[in-house]
């Protein structure tokens, strides 16, 4: 790694808690930031309570649903060895995003037949969670034993075509515009009016995620020279590739579960921080963390200070971060580049 390239992590290392004081600031109310600080999570004055409350959990969770999405998007291009590769070529998000919208569709009347014993807080993101593990399981099966990334590839674009025909169903067949408009936000991404039950929901499912995927850092590594090259290493099996796509179920899924499907982040960081760790699929996991947090805070930083008639959904942003990408992609192939 050269100097520069350390001297790019550090800065980026910085950054992030710069803009995670940033996101503390920003809001449409201003607030005495040290005197919120200085007065607990336990005061009752406004200040605090903005702080403690909203602003806190908020950025936190930006930055633990743009860490799971940056290390779920390195993860995946180092296993399908394509950099064009992210979580929802497998139906992650898909199968997260459907059953939050089967809760949404039929939650009314769920609601009515539970009365005041309905579960209304986390089950939701608890639904989305098991239908990313879901989603995972269903490629895993369709690929079959011994499956290589072509097959993995194949069977997740039939499971992820698959749950998108089913979301469309839903959006079709929808109870009352009020319930389109409400699944077509969530679908959009946000997070606004997220809190500690959201945070401290994804939290173990995001370090459960990333524990299995720093655990398979080294089967990345040796998979990086070719699939014959990783066996003759001792790296056969199913056991690795399962490790992945488990630690991308549950890192992403709890990611789109607490904040809807937000897209971009786990294609466009990997693809910046790969110069900077010299191409190695290890590295890259912690760096497209840090990078995919950062990225997803400046987002949201952007979304709450955009001033408009209706909310700027966080998934609108970083898909006009991503297209821009892809033309860049585009004329880097162009010149001869490797992508």
């Amino acid at each position: 790694m050269s100097s520069s390239d350390k001297l790019a992590l550090t800065l980026l290392l910085l950054a992030l808690p710069l803009a995670l004081v940033a996101a503390l600031v920003s809001g449409p109310v201003s607030i005495d930031l040290g005197a919120a600080v200085t007065q607990g999570w336990r005061s009752e004055s406004s200040d605090a309570v903005i702080l403690w409350q909203l602003r806190l959990p908020r950025a936190l969770l930006a930055v633990l649903v743009g860490a799971a999405l940056g290390m779920g998007g390195a993860a995946m291009q180092g296993m399908l060895r394509n950099p064009l590769a992210e979580p929802a070529l497998l139906g992650v998000s898909s199968g997260a995003a459907l059953a939050a919208i089967l809760l949404l569709y039929y939650g009314s009347a769920l609601q009515a037949s539970w009365g005041s014993a309905w579960p209304s807080g986390w089950l939701l993101p608890a639904l989305a969670i098991a239908g990313a593990f879901c989603a995972v399981g269903c490629v895993w099966l369709l690929a079959g034993r011994g499956a290589g990334a072509g097959q993995l590839v194949l069977a997740g674009v039939a499971i992820n075509a698959f749950l998108s025909a089913l979301m469309a169903l839903a959006l079709n067949y929808a109870p009352s515009l009020f319930a389109m408009q409400e699944i077509v936000f969530w679908l959009l991404g946000s997070l606004a009016n997220r809190g500690w039950d959201q945070l401290l929901l994804a939290l173990p499912f995001v370090l459960l995620g990333a524990i299995l995927l720093f655990s398979a850092r080294n089967y990345l590594r040796a998979l990086s020279l070719g699939e014959d090259s990783a066996a003759s290493l001792g790296y056969r099996g199913r056991r690795y590739p399962l490790s992945i796509l488990l630690g991308i179920a549950a890192a992403v899924g709890a990611a789109v579960a607490v904040a809807g499907t937000i897209g971009f982040i786990g294609l466009v960081v990997p693809h910046l921080m790969r110069p900077l760790v010299g191409q190695d699929p290890g590295r890259l996991l912690w760096t497209s963390a840090l990078a995919g947090a950062l990225l997803l805070l400046l987002a949201d930083i952007l979304v709450v200070n955009f001033v408009g008639a209706q909310e700027l959904r966080i998934g609108a942003v970083t898909a006009f971060i991503g297209a821009p990408f892809f033309f860049w992609l585009i004329v880097s192939a162009r010149r001869g580049q490797q992508l």
